[in-house]
């Protein structure tokens, strides 16, 4: 189980949940008035409830450091104090030492569980829940704090500006790359084949003899030579040339298409619960 300081938890934790006052410093006495020490940090799991209080010992037991269950405190505003119910110095040296920076384990919690475990029955304030006993079916796995309400469940009693805590539902969206779609061009080559009619000159020489003769006039034929006809022939050539043209034109956009996403989750809140004893005078506080 990941626990995280309250101060990285609630960076404004003095405000959001002591009305400006700050619990780390708070003296910490045994419920025989003996001061123990003064309480360095507060503890909470991943919903942000309390689990534990770290307490500097101090000279008590020289200057060790260890974890009080939330459910073993009694807290005392008016006197920037806190009680620690039915905790002897010869338990409180027997927890193991806490340091700022270590990892806080399954095991290491159950070395912290094992010392307050038979101080339950010395409670001076019966539970309505008992603590845990051994044969206990539970582990690493599948444990939980609600097993144990004696060591981390808060009363409006002793934890008055110990915050009840509900579950709520965020929803968020996160944006992320689901794809990429590229267009480009490539050249495909082909053969195409074209007509063209071409035109060509001949010359036709034809040549024909009369089929009676026929006398020409005395002086008339002229006879010399190097007479020379001339006539120009022709021909067409096909003049084929390639020219680029434009064939098609492609517009490029993105649509964005809304769709809603449900989400169904079971979710926790704490109630607070007053138990009344004869006819004391209760006023409600906010």
């Amino acid at each position: 189980m990941n626990l995280i300081k309250i101060d990285k938890f609630y960076p404004n934790y003095k405000e959001q949940i002591f009305g400006g006052d700050d619990i780390k410093g708070y003296d910490v006495y045994s419920d025989r008035e003996e001061k123990i020490g003064e309480v360095q940090d507060a503890l909470l799991d991943e919903t942000g409830r309390f689990r534990y209080l770290v307490i500097d010992t101090g000279f008590w037991i020289f200057g060790k450091k260890v974890l009080l269950p939330v459910g073993y405190a009694r807290m005392d505003y008016d006197r920037r104090r806190v009680y620690v119910i039915g905790m002897t110095k010869a338990q409180a040296e027997s927890l193991p030492e806490y340091h700022d920076n270590m990892t806080i384990d399954y095991d290491y919690e159950e070395r912290v569980r094992n010392v307050y475990r038979p101080m339950a029955n010395n409670r001076s304030t019966a539970s309505t829940a008992s603590t845990a006993a051994p044969g206990r079916t539970y582990n690493r796995d599948t444990y939980s704090y609600d097993h144990e309400p004696d060591l981390y469940a808060t009363t409006d009693q002793d934890h008055q500006n110990l915050k009840l805590y509900e579950e709520k539902l965020i929803a968020n969206k996160n944006r992320y790359k689901s794809g990429e779609v590229t267009v480009g061009k490539h050249v495909e080559s082909q053969t195409a084949q074209v007509s063209v009619p071409v035109e060509k000159e001949r010359v036709v020489i034809e040549r024909s003899t009369p089929s009676e003769a026929r006398e020409v006039q005395p002086g008339t034929a002229d006879f010399h030579d190097g007479e020379v006809a001339r006539v120009e022939v022709h021909e067409e050539k096909a003049d084929i040339q390639k020219k680029a043209f434009v064939r098609e034109e492609v517009g490029i956009k993105k649509e964005v298409e809304r769709d809603t996403v449900d989400a169904k989750e079971t979710v926790r809140r704490e109630e607070l619960e007053v138990d009344v004893d004869g006819n004391p005078v209760v006023k409600g506080r906010r």
